[in-house]
């Protein structure tokens, strides 16, 4: 099967104003298979954005390619929007850009249902950015960019947000999302990527990237059944070895710790 996005040696260069080259994205290779769900994750200023913007076609790379296969479709943090219109309008305007879209369904598996005929300058943050989710989901994307695209919901809106995405992804749906919100990449996100300085520093399941990290280690002098209870009553804690009558508990961080010790690593 044909991967739904893959990026090859991806490279952007930028000249700041003393006359220096900064490179912002340096040679990133990344392969996402169809349906898959990507939680890209990273500092301010690691070359997260830069690299969506380049795979959305808003910045010309300076070496490297980005392919995609079928439709794309993507969530920003801000702009897009008129808050004169309504939301039941802006949808209704944008679906008319996309023969065959249904406006009610988007509106509803965006959950803003109750605030169609609220205007966008009265909508909150959160509610904005449903529906800009609306609005990409009005083209049955193949590939869904997301940026940011939970900022500013409660608690009930990402609940919402999340089992659309999750129900789109058991379509086929490929879902790249960056986000800062490291427990909803942990929760939901099939996938993690991590990239600092520009490269790509992890690359895996959460579990993974947490083990990819040194974590404490504990020894004890403990038979296997008393080490099962211990692995099945403390988060986080797993067996790293058995060396006869010692067992040597390694515990793991949380996604949380791993990004922070693999992005420090790199800048």
């Amino acid at each position: 099967m044909a991967p739904a996005l893959e990026l090859r040696s991806l490279t952007k260069r930028y000249r700041t104003s003393a006359g220096e080259v900064f490179t912002a994205v340096d040679g990133i290779d990344l392969t996402v298979a169809p349906g898959e769900v990507v939680a890209f994750l990273g500092p301010n200023g690691a070359g997260k954005s830069t690299t969506i913007d380049m795979i959305l076609g808003l910045v010309a790379p300076d070496a490297g390619t980005t392919t995609h296969t079928g439709t794309v479709a993507a969530v920003q943090q801000s702009g897009g929007l008129l808050p004169a219109l309504t939301v039941q309008d802006t949808v209704e305007l944008v679906a008319a850009l996309h023969p065959g879209s249904d406006p009610d369904a988007a509106i509803a598996r965006a959950g803003l249902g109750e605030l169609r005929r609220r205007t966008v300058g009265k909508c909150s943050g959160g509610q904005q950015q449903a529906l800009r989710f609306a609005l990409a989901l009005l083209a049955e994307p193949d590939l869904l960019i997301l940026d940011e695209p939970t900022a500013g919901m409660d608690v009930d809106a990402r609940r919402r947000f999340w089992a659309t995405v999750r129900a789109d992804a058991r379509r086929g749906t490929t879902v790249l999302i960056a986000t800062h919100y490291l427990e909803e990449a942990d929760q939901f996100a099939d996938r993690v990527v991590m990239i600092a300085g520009g490269r790509i520093v992890a690359d895996g399941a959460t579990a993974d990237i947490r083990a990819a990290t040194a974590g404490r280690r504990v020894s004890a002098v403990i038979d296997p059944d008393g080490a099962a209870a211990l692995v099945a009553a403390v988060p986080g804690l797993r067996v790293a070895v058995v060396r006869g009558d010692t067992t040597v508990f390694a515990v793991d961080g949380g996604l949380e710790e791993a990004f922070l010790q693999l992005t420090e690593e790199k800048r």
